[in-house]
């Protein structure tokens, strides 16, 4: 099983200069390749691949010698890279490829010979780098890439393979439902609620002080440069926050359940309200999301996701009545057929997991809403949808389904 683990690094002062080069080398190689595709394709009408750029190494480091500094293998991957880049930009996975800065995040990737030690890793024409080793290190070492962000900090995430297999997926245990939100960052099925910490929130005056002394600061000058690292030493206290929440959040759920259900929400569709968008980014809800997922299929749990336009606050998880309408300002109401009063959370959460589980044990994965279907022009049919849970059915018109 591939594994993932994140270490700091410590260069000395040599080492940093080489890890400079090799970055700049890189992203000017990346830059060069990625102008070369685009005028292939104004000229010709068709485009390169990562193999055919990466042919023109041996020419580039004729006529630039000092890309002969630079790890060649490191050289190779920047080509096949900016290929996959292409491939998922043309299947719709990512935006176009777009040309690398000096200024900001920079990284390196060693596809191999690289040695993992006990305090340190040997890279190729680095030497050996100091590095604090907090996980055992067991298998064969895939990939190492090394990278600075902009706080001048170093580090090297190693892939590895461990040798094991995948553990089983099993559902036999405690099922959970978990809706997310704003005020409560997480509300479970079983009634547990997780405020929203709110970390902009409390970094927020001094990330406003420090991009205002960045704005007054002449472009190009040394203290410009400062300023920069000033402000990204408080982006990166928030980043270091908001991970360190939902990695402990995520941990918690993941132990304590076998079966996770989750919506699979929109968060960039949710983002285009301008009241919300600033919240709804600070959050952290997709990131969550790909911790519970990684961490379950790690340890042998079930995690599932919900459509979106599955009605979970709008229906009565006890006779599966669904109301017309259900503003957002309404926290708690009272269902008209079974005269149950619900916590609009927690009865959300509660139909995630009913609803998880009848699409895993139904062994299809069909879902109980078609969000494919579109509106008519000249308005909403009424057809209508069958929600069913086990046995038990329940006809609502099909244009709430959302």
């Amino acid at each position: 099983m591939l594994r993932v683990v994140k270490v700091r690094l410590y260069p000395d002062t040599q080492q940093q200069q080489l890890l400079a080069q090799a970055f700049g080398s890189c992203r000017w190689l990346w830059n060069y390749c990625l102008n070369l595709m685009n005028k292939t394709y104004k000229e010709s009408g068709k485009g390169l691949s990562g193999y055919e750029v990466k042919k023109i190494i041996p020419q580039l480091k004729k006529e630039y010698e000092w890309l002969s500094l630079t790890y060649s293998q490191c050289l190779q991957q920047v080509c096949l890279n900016l290929g996959v880049a292409f491939n998922n930009f043309f299947e719709k996975r990512a935006k176009y490829p777009r040309f690398k800065s000096k200024h900001g995040k920079q990284s390196i990737q060693y596809p191999q010979n690289v040695k993992v030690k006990d305090n340190c890793l040997t890279l190729p024409k680095i030497g050996d780098v100091i590095a604090v080793i907090h996980r055992q290190i067991e298998g064969k070492v895939k990939t190492v890439t090394v990278s600075k962000n902009c706080y001048n900090q170093y580090f090297a995430s190693i892939l590895f393979d461990d040798g094991k297999d995948k553990p089983e997926q099993k559902a036999d245990g405690k099922a959970i439902g978990i809706d997310l939100g704003l005020t409560h960052f997480a509300v479970t099925s079983d009634g547990s609620k997780f405020d929203n910490p709110r970390i902009l929130n409390k970094h927020e005056k001094n990330l406003r002080l420090k991009q205002q002394q960045l704005s007054r600061k002449q472009k190009g000058s040394n203290n410009r440069v400062k300023a920069r690292k000033k402000v990204a030493r408080v982006q990166r206290k928030i980043t270091n926050c908001r991970e360190d929440f939902l990695h402990k959040l995520s941990r918690r759920i993941v132990n304590e359940n076998q079966v996770i259900v989750v919506e699979n929400i929109n968060v960039l569709g949710m983002m285009q309200n301008h009241k919300l968008a600033k919240s709804i980014q600070s959050v952290g809800w997709g990131m969550f999301c790909t911790m519970l997922k990684y961490k379950a299929e790690m340890s042998g749990k079930i995690y599932l996701e919900v459509d979106r336009f599955f009605p979970s606050s709008k229906t009565c998880h006890v006779c599966l009545n669904q109301v017309a309408s259900l503003p957002l300002d309404i926290r708690f109401w009272t269902c008209e057929n079974c005269q149950t009063r619900h916590d609009r959370d927690i009865n959300a959460s509660i139909n995630l997991r009913d609803e998880g589980l009848r699409i895993f044990t139904s062994g299809t994965g069909d879902k109980a809403c078609r969000p494919d279907v579109s509106r008519s022009k000249g308005g909403r049919k009424k057809s209508t949808t069958t929600l069913s849970v086990g046995q038990e059915a329940h006809t609502v018109p099909s244009g709430q389904c959302g």
